[in-house]
Formats: C-alpha cells, structure tokens, sequence
C-alpha cells in the first residue's frame, strides 16, 4: 500500500459529509478571520455554510492570487493526439464501448497540429490522449514529444497512469507537468464510473501522483469530474490529496483543474448539479486555503463565467480548445471528448484578459530556472 492510501483509509466519505454539511456561519466567520488556514478550515470553506460569504471569499481570493502570482493569465491548448481506448467510462466520448471513428495521429499530422497552434501563438501545450496503451502507449509519446519539443516552450500530459519509470523518462523527455484525475475519490461507486479497463483500477490510479512525485516531475495536476458525485465532498478528498504531496514532494508545483461534466457522445447526466455560484465558491475556498496552487479553468465553462473568474482566482487557462485528435488542422470532424462552451480565439481571450487589467501570458522562461540540483 502506498503512503497517500495509507493516509486516505482514514476517512470516511459520509462522515466527511455529515461534517461539510453540519458547519456553520461561526465556523465560516471563524476561518475568514485566520492569517493561515489548514484542511479543515478548507472543508468548512466547501460548506453550504460559506454560500452567504462569496463575495468576501472572491475578494480574499482576488488578493490572495495577486500577492502570489500578479496579475497574469498563462495561456494554453490541449493536443489530442488519439481517442482511441481500452476503458468503459460511462461519462466519457472516448469509452471504448461508443461505436466511433477512432484515430491517432501521425507523425504528420501532430506536426500539422502544432504548426496550427504556433500560429495562434501557443507556447504551453498539454497532450491529451485515451487510454489505449498498446496504440498509444509510451512509444508513442516519446516520438510526439521529440517531434514536439522544438516548437513549445513548454510540455504538459493528461494520459493514462503510468509506471514510476516511465514518468522519469517522460522527465528526461522534457516533460514538464503530468496532469492526472482520480475523477471521483468515492472508492465504491468509482466501479460503477469505470466497469471496463486499466481505469477500473481505483488504487492503481490514486497511487499515480506518488510515482509522478518520486519521478521528479516538476509540476503535478490533480482534480475531480466535478458532477459524478458531491463536490463538496470529492473536492475535500482532493485537497487532501493534494496537502499530502506538497509535504512529502516538496519541491514539487501543483495545479488544480474543475472539470464540470459536460455532454458528450453516450455519456450519463450528472449525479450533482454544480451551479456557477458553487464553482467559483470552490475555486475561492482552494484560494484561500492554499495560496501557491495554481488554478486552471478550461474552455468547459462558459464565456460569462470564464470572464468573471479571470479576477478572482484563476492562473491559468485554456483558449480554442478542441477536444478531438487533429481538431486544429487535420481532422476537424472527429468526435470531441466533450463539447465545448466558450468557443471565442485566442486572441479574443487575450483581449479579454487585456480588457480585465491582467496579462495573457503566452510564453515564459520557468524551464531555464526549474533544473535541480
């Protein structure tokens, strides 16, 4: 067993609950008033309890974001480089189980693909793929990246789990941040999510971060499938996922992602509605519970939503997002992962952003300082 499941046996998901939901306006006032704020002052931030005090928690999270990042936006793209899957997941476009055109790219095509997004003047990619090992497995990667890194400053992954090894050859790649979702921390109806395939596996894939850690990866993304169960409760599991890695892999970065569900091809409804007023609650209570997380809010959410957030919390964000392989250039009509919200371009974002009193960061030079020694 490794040390984060350790720690995870602990808690109970309905006690967790009973306490989100037994919090009250004293314990809220109470929180709002510290100078530093632990993993209990951010369940009670989650709680129905706060709802009254957005306004102040947007206001703590405007201030609290500017002291620690300033007033900058990091713009990025995702690049899907296959939906081809060996999972069930009953949320996802991609499960193997919808009768869809599958397609990986080539090594043609992923050059298309990024000539593409240098053209809109992307410098941060993230490679995004299903999970299909044989096809898309570690091979695979290695080739993409080395006909990739030439043209980015920087290089993300949201791909399945993979070995310890492999994330220290990603690293020697030139990787720069692994992003990994457990999507629901609720052990037993985690099954139900993901019947078929490696996912199924709900402790092989919450033990993915500590191998990320111990690879030396220099940034680490975590997050839920905000819907698939109560968010209150998932985002508290989360947390504590995420205080256990920065005491145990230190020199590590962390990022936070809230991926709302959204329609895709044979997909379920969501379990639990998240209004637009729990979203921004959640993203303030990680705020001021944690001022050195990076928050990420992707091109799942809606223009109005997106432009409000660019103040109150977020560091960076996605923009012309398409969620199918070849969707910039090669092959704009396969199928999407999911359907996206805010379709405006690039540089409607960075006006916005410009619009806002903040500045679309494009490209910086974090890799030049972020070797180790």
């Amino acid at each position: 067993m490794h040390d984060f499941e350790q720690i995870f046996r602990q808690y109970d998901w309905d006690a967790i609950k009973d306490k989100i939901y037994a919090c009250t306006i004293s314990d809220v006032k109470r929180v709002l008033a510290k100078n530093s704020r632990d993993l209990n002052d951010f369940l009670v931030l989650l709680s129905p309890a706060a709802a009254p005090f957005l306004e102040i928690m947007a206001a703590m999270s405007q201030q609290a974001t500017q002291r620690r990042f300033g007033k900058t936006i990091q713009l990025y793209a995702p690049m899907y480089l296959s939906n081809e899957c060996q999972n069930i997941c009953t949320y996802c476009g991609f499960s193997m189980t919808n009768k869809i055109r599958r397609k990986t790219l080539s090594n043609a095509e992923i050059l298309l693909e990024a000539m593409a997004l240098k053209d809109m003047g992307i410098e941060h990619l993230l490679l995004v793929s299903g999970e299909a090992n044989h096809t898309v497995g570690m091979d695979y990667f290695k080739n993409a990246i080395q006909i990739l890194r030439p043209h980015f400053v920087n290089i993300s992954m949201e791909v399945q789990p993979l070995s310890k090894e492999d994330y220290q050859e990603l690293y020697l790649e030139g990787i720069y941040s692994v992003l990994v979702y457990q999507e629901t921390y609720h052990r037993e109806v985690y099954k139900q999510y993901h019947p078929k395939g490696k996912k199924s596996n709900f402790e092989f894939r919450l033990a993915t971060a500590d191998r990320i850690g111990q690879a030396d990866i220099h940034k680490i993304g975590l997050g839920v499938l905000l819907g698939l169960e109560d968010w209150r409760v998932d985002s508290f599991f989360n947390a504590l996922h995420i205080d256990y890695l920065q005491k145990t892999y230190w020199r590590t970065k962390y990022s936070v992602s809230f991926p709302r569900l959204r329609p895709a091809e044979g997909t379920v409804e969501p379990n639990f509605v998240m209004e637009d007023k729990d979203l921004l609650q959640l993203i303030c209570a990680y705020r001021i519970w944690n001022e050195d997380l990076e928050l990420s809010i992707s091109t799942r959410e809606s223009e109005k939503f997106r432009n409000h957030v660019i103040k109150l919390g977020a560091t960076s964000m996605s923009a012309e997002s398409k969620t199918n392989p070849g969707g910039y250039a090669v092959d704009k009509q396969s199928l999407e992962q999911f359907e996206i919200s805010d379709e405006r371009s690039m540089q409607t974002i960075r006006n916005v952003i410009k619009e806002a009193g903040y500045d679309p960061v494009m490209k910086d030079w974090e890799n030049a300082y972020s070797l180790r020694f």
